[in-house]
């Protein structure tokens, strides 16, 4: 995707925002027809390299372009806010301010045994810290047995991370101040969210 210079986000704080935001879009192409699905995925770091895992339905056709793909984009969508330009000193033009990350990679489909244990850590992720949580071994094994029919897992090595910030950085300090302030009178969450972002980023404007 295009990024001027300015909203161009670091390695890391794009991979830390795949990881805060692991539900992300999948996409490939088919003789030529895009094809996508919205999927939750896990990201984990290893030896250097980044992969992402998941599964998709056996019925999802999608599954076809999974298997030894070396061009398959996952789009990763943060918090985002329509920005008035009501918020600021002089006559300007509104815009948006979001976070995003695309990571490119290779795909390929993995053996029964690994995506067990991706589906492990799947679930360990998001239930070991619940009361209840239901792990991996607290399930009837057949009916896990049953339910992995019906998926196709797969996982991608990411090989290209493009992330993109564009969070009001162009603004002068007043105009900065002003949007933060209007953002945090919302009930949204996602614009409370980018009004967190940006004091982060210029902590010293809200002592």
């Amino acid at each position: 995707m295009y990024i001027p210079k300015q909203y161009q986000m670091k390695h890391d704080e794009a991979v830390q925002m795949m990881k805060s935001n692991p539900f992300a879009l999948l996409i490939t192409v088919d003789q030529h027809r895009p094809l996508a699905t919205h999927i939750p995925l896990e990201i984990r770091e290893e030896e250097g390299k980044i992969y992402a895992t998941g599964h998709i339905a056996y019925g999802n056709m999608q599954k076809k372009t999974l298997d030894n793909n070396r061009d398959v984009l996952l789009i990763f969508q943060g918090p985002h806010a329509y920005i008035s330009s009501s918020w600021y000193e002089s006559e300007q033009v509104p815009t948006w301010d979001y976070l995003a990350v695309h990571a490119y990679g290779t795909a390929r489909i993995p053996t029964k045994d690994e995506l067990k244990s991706a589906l492990d850590s799947m679930l360990t992720h998001y239930e070991s810290h619940r009361e209840n949580g239901r792990l991996w071994e607290t399930f009837d094994p057949e009916l896990l047995e049953r339910e992995m029919k019906g998926i196709v897992g797969f996982e991608i090595e990411i090989t290209s991370i493009q992330g993109a910030a564009k969070m009001s950085q162009n603004r002068n300090n007043t105009d900065y101040q002003s949007i933060v302030a209007e953002l945090e009178k919302s009930n949204e969450q996602g614009e409370i969210q980018v009004a967190q972002w940006m004091r982060e980023q210029r902590k010293e404007l809200f002592k």
